[in-house]
Formats: C-alpha cells, sequence, structure tokens
C-alpha cells in the first residue's frame, strides 16, 4: 500500500500533467489561429498538424537543448529546505485557475507568466523573499515582457518586406503560395511551442521528484518528458476554439500574407 508521501507525489505530478494539458488546449491558437483564420487550413486539420508537432518538439528539442529551459525554471525558488509538494501544487493549481479564466473569456495569455507567477508568489508566501532566485528570475521576466514587443517589431517588419515584394504579384496567386508557406509557419510555432512549453511541466515535476527524494539531482527523467509531451500534445489536440476564433477574426481581419509573417512566442531561454 501506498504511504502517504507517495500518494501526494503522485498527486502533484498529476496535477503538473493536468497544468500541461490547459498549456496545450489554451496556446493551440498560438499555432493554428491565423492559418484558420485566413483559410489557408481547415480547422480539424490544423488542430491535429499542431497537436503532432507540439508532442514531437516537445520530444525532440528537449533532448537536444538537454532541458534548458526545464532547468531554469526549476531553480527559480530555492530555499534552504526542499520545497514542499503541497506548495508546487498551489503554484500549479493558480496556473490552472489563470489558464482556464482566459479561456473561458476567449483571451488570449501567456501560460509561462501563469506558472511563473505561481512559483515565485507561492516562494513569496511559504518561504520569504530570500527564497527566490531573483538572478534567474529577473531574465525570464525580461524575455517576457520584451518577448510580445519583439513580436511586435519583427513581425511589422517582415509584413512591410512581404508586401513590397510581391506588390506586382496577381491577387490570387500571391494568396495561394502565402496559404501554403502558412503550412511551414504554423508548423515551426507549433513546434517550438511544444519545445519551449512542455518544458516548463518537465521543471515542475522534476521539482517534485527532488523535493520527495525519488531524486539526488535535477536532472529530468526520459518518462517525464514522454509524459509531458503526450500531455501538451493531448491539450493541442483538443483545442481552444475560444481562442482560436478570438486571435483568429477577432482582433484583426487577416489575409494569407498577414498570417505568415509572424513569430513564435513564449522565448524563456
Amino acid at each position: 500500500m501506498l504511504d502517504a508521501q507517495t500518494l501526494l507525489l503522485l498527486f502533484t505530478i498529476a496535477v503538473a500533467l493536468a497544468f500541461d494539458f490547459t498549456n496545450g488546449f489554451h496556446d493551440t491558437a498560438n499555432a493554428i489561429a491565423t492559418a484558420v483564420g485566413t483559410r489557408a487550413l481547415s480547422p480539424r486539420f490544423a488542430v491535429a498538424f499542431s497537436a503532432v508537432l507540439n508532442l514531437v518538439g516537445a520530444i525532440v528539442a528537449t533532448q537536444l537543448l538537454q532541458a534548458k529551459v526545464a532547468d531554469t525554471v526549476g531553480s527559480l525558488v530555492a530555499p534552504e529546505q526542499n520545497i514542499a509538494l503541497s506548495m508546487i501544487i498551489a503554484a500549479l493549481l493558480g496556473a490552472i485557475v489563470w489558464n482556464l479564466i482566459t479561456w473561458r473569456a476567449g483571451l488570449p495569455s501567456s501560460s509561462s507568466h501563469a506558472l511563473i507567477g505561481g512559483l515565485i508568489g507561492m516562494g513569496l508566501a511559504a518561504y520569504g523573499v530570500e527564497a527566490v532566485v531573483w538572478a534567474k528570475v529577473y531574465p525570464v521576466f525580461i524575455a517576457l515582457v520584451t518577448s510580445p514587443v519583439a513580436g511586435f517589431l519583427i513581425a511589422c517588419a517582415v509584413t512591410v518586406l512581404l508586401l513590397n515584394l510581391f506588390r506586382r504579384a496577381r491577387p490570387g496567386r500571391a494568396n495561394s503560395t502565402f496559404r501554403r508557406l502558412q503550412l511551414f509557419s504554423s508548423g515551426f510555432v507549433a513546434f517550438s511551442h511544444g519545445a519551449n512549453d512542455a518544458q516548463k511541466t518537465m521543471a515542475i515535476i522534476t521539482l517534485a521528484l527532488v523535493s520527495s527524494g525519488q531524486l539526488a539531482e535535477f536532472v529530468v527523467p526520459t518518462w517525464v518528458v514522454l509524459a509531458a509531451a503526450v500531455a501538451i500534445g493531448l491539450g493541442t489536440w483538443a483545442g481552444g476554439w475560444r481562442i482560436i476564433r478570438t486571435m483568429g477574426s477577432r482582433i484583426i481581419r487577416m489575409e494569407p500574407v498577414d498570417g505568415s509573417a509572424r513569430r513564435p512566442n513564449d522565448p524563456i531561454r
């Protein structure tokens, strides 16, 4: 029979994977909203396509990058004693609740902001200011704040460049070309989303394993990589249609050229 500590660890892992699932369906719009909004891809194909590439990105990139994002997220809070599993659950529930609130409202928001905010808030409330590793928090915070600005500027520049390069092209042929290009741009965003965001869940599960004494050092096990990859892939497949509609048509009416001129989000490295 399992003891109370083991049951609490299993519950922590389950909550972490639940966050990963909400991260997947909440952020599906990142990859496919523009492709669906410009009618480059059908909604069903776009969601399935994004789910597969999120899964592949989480597995492949994690191995290549040696879980750098996971290392960063897992070391934001470092008290003298191990972090209690109940505190990890509190940080995860905070992020999950925010994801569900913004999904219900159809609002695009960053799951990374939610999770990192939950971790720092937990650290401050449970262990004090000195437990937060501010030297690692500041670069992450700067990346989170500057990524929308960088995306705005790069997308503006790429859009202007494309419009000038193809100003003499026939609209029908140009739109057909850019719809095909969106298959690659959406695929790249889905792959990079899986590569980046799944590592946050890997970090939390590994942190729980270290805190419970199951691991001697912070090294992401292979089964954690696979579990997080499957969870975010399934979440993406479920699809967050409210946010897809918001990003695909309610913010701006897009043409295929606009959908191709964009970049992935959440550069937390």
